[in-house]
């Protein structure tokens, strides 16, 4: 159970909530939503004692039970023993520590046979059984099976995973621990059509209280039965799913401007009423100001009529032509050690064409953009890059970005030569007021995916290779960005999970991973960005 009294947020100079009291009852499944932004990710670190300097709040907060919270960004190294996804996942509930207690325990064991030695692994021995270390295999490996995650890649550094290979192991870490209070944001990052229906089932079959971020709307709609809406510093209760919040919203709405409007009518009456007795009789100058006080009461109670949210749009400039062919990939190979990512792809982009890679998790896509991207040299062949052209690259885990700088000294070196330039840019992609001297960490993940977007914008690139640039986007946001790359005159190669934004950019070229084929576009070809 989760009891919020008075919660007040701030950060950087701006009010994320207005104090506000809610309570999360045992069992409920509850959505938290809201634009870019709007400050549902700090509300969960502050709900959960994580927030950071930056952020100010007001208020009390009391959760009964344990809780497991599955953060937007993976932590490095990963909280395990050993810096491996079976270590990460079983620290959970402290048993990789237990396993490696027990093994220090066994050796002074043998080497002291006495009571003191024996004493203590039997003490450790019993409680890696209670903890379920005995089982913890066989529920390690239906987990991963579930998420369709290789069990021998837990094995591996987590730092050697993908992107959506760490989703999953992260997932598998909460979900394993089973908590009281589940909370996840952004859960279904990276997940295919099979491991998201998995998912649901099981956050279906979860007994306890679950808290959770998502721009998943099927996830919204399939997993939760109340609503919490933040939105202009507000925190909206709606009970039901997404699709039913989306219809009491907009009743609120209506509702709001009916009673706004005969509000704003009576304030008329009264305030032209007592216009009209002022400089007449003394009794009638009485009766004007008793009028005056009760229009200034009604003005302060006048209702809030909740704005509808504005629609998205992103712009980019026109970028300076390249040659006709802006890159070209001849025999790429990438191997990690035994793993043979790449073997043997060519491949040639033309001026104008909108490239979607496609594959499976773990297939590649990531090591392939990064090569062609000039960040990572192949093992073998060749990256060539044609006449007058220059490369943006947006990296999925936003290394581009300094975070020790603001949001606006992170255009400082840009081709945008004014503070005023970088704020109207960074404006165009929803980054506006205070949040340009907010430093990157303590951005959404939605917004930092903004501010890299603007980067490329402001180094007047002419050919973009974008890895999961969606990560994190609210749906309106999604769309947004593939109709800009669609009308946007450069060239654009890309890697998403997206249905909604691969449709938008409209490809002209399919690259399919692990197979190496490269074809003309088809529409068929969106099974596969969603199935990976």
């Amino acid at each position: 159970m989760l009891i919020v009294t008075g919660l007040g947020i701030e950060i950087g100079g701006r009010r994320l909530l207005e104090p506000t009291s809610f309570t999360i009852g045992d069992g409920e499944k509850v959505g938290l939503v809201g634009r870019n932004g709007a400050g549902k990710s700090t509300l969960l670190k502050v709900l959960f004692g994580q927030a950071t300097g930056q952020v100010r709040h007001q208020g009390s907060v009391a959760i009964q039970g344990a809780v497991g919270h599955l953060p937007q960004e993976p932590v490095p190294g990963g909280l395990g023993v050993e810096p491996i996804g079976l270590s990460h996942v079983l620290s959970a509930r402290g048993i990789d520590a237990l396993d490696a207690a027990m093994h220090d325990a066994r050796h002074a064991l043998a080497a002291t046979p006495d009571e003191a030695t024996i004493a203590r692994f039997s003490d450790l021995e019993e409680e890696f059984r209670e903890r379920g270390g005995y089982v913890a295999e066989a529920e390690v490996a239906r987990l991963a099976d579930g998420l369709g995650l290789a069990q021998d890649l837990l094995l591996e550094d987590l730092a050697s995973l993908s992107g959506g290979q760490r989703r999953r192991v992260d997932l598998m870490r909460v979900l394993y621990q089973e908590p009281d209070v589940l909370v996840l944001d952004e859960p279904t990052n990276h997940l295919d059509k099979a491991a998201k229906r998995w998912l649901f089932d099981e956050l279906a079959r979860f007994v306890g209280t679950v808290l959770v971020i998502s721009h998943d709307l099927p996830l919204l709609d399939a997993s939760i039965d109340r609503v919490l809406a933040l939105r202009e510093g507000r925190l909206l209760d709606y009970r039901g799913n997404y699709t039913s919040y989306l219809t009491q919203d907009e009743a609120r709405r209506l509702g709001e401007e009916k009673l706004a409007a005969r509000q704003g009518a009576k304030i008329d009456q009264y305030a032209r009423l007592a216009d009209s007795m002022r400089g007449q009789t003394a009794k009638r100058a009485r009766l004007a100001k008793v009028l005056d006080r009760r229009v200034e009461r009604l003005r302060e109670e006048r209702v809030t009529v909740t704005a509808r949210e504005r629609a998205v749009s992103f712009r980019l400039p026109d970028p300076p032509r390249s040659g006709d062919v802006p890159l070209e990939a001849r025999g790429l190979c990438v191997h990690y050690g035994r793993l043979r990512v790449l073997d043997d792809l060519d491949l040639t982009i033309g001026r104008g064409d909108r490239v979607a890679i496609v594959g499976r998790n773990g297939a590649g896509k990531s090591s392939l953009l990064r090569c062609l991207a000039g960040a990572q040299s192949p093992t073998a062949g060749t990256v060539r890059y044609g006449a007058h052209v220059t490369v943006g690259y947006f990296a999925q885990e936003n290394e581009q970005l300094d975070f020790s700088a603001t949001v606006l000294e992170n255009l400082a070196d840009s081709a945008v030569a004014t503070d005023p330039g970088r704020r109207a840019l960074l404006g165009a992609f929803g980054l506006t007021g205070e949040a340009a001297h907010q430093r990157p960490g303590t951005l959404s993940g939605g917004e930092r995916a903004k501010l890299a977007l603007a980067k490329l914008a402001s180094s007047r690139a002419n050919l973009l290779v974008l890895d999961e640039p969606t990560n994190n986007l609210d749906p309106a946001s999604v769309t947004a960005l593939g109709e800009l790359m669609r009308e946007w005159k450069g060239t654009v190669v890309a890697v998403s999970h997206e249905r909604g934004f691969v449709e938008a950019l409209e490809p002209t070229h399919a690259v399919l991973l692990p197979e190496e084929f490269v074809d003309v576009w088809d529409d068929r070809y969106l099974e596969l960005v969603e199935q990976r």
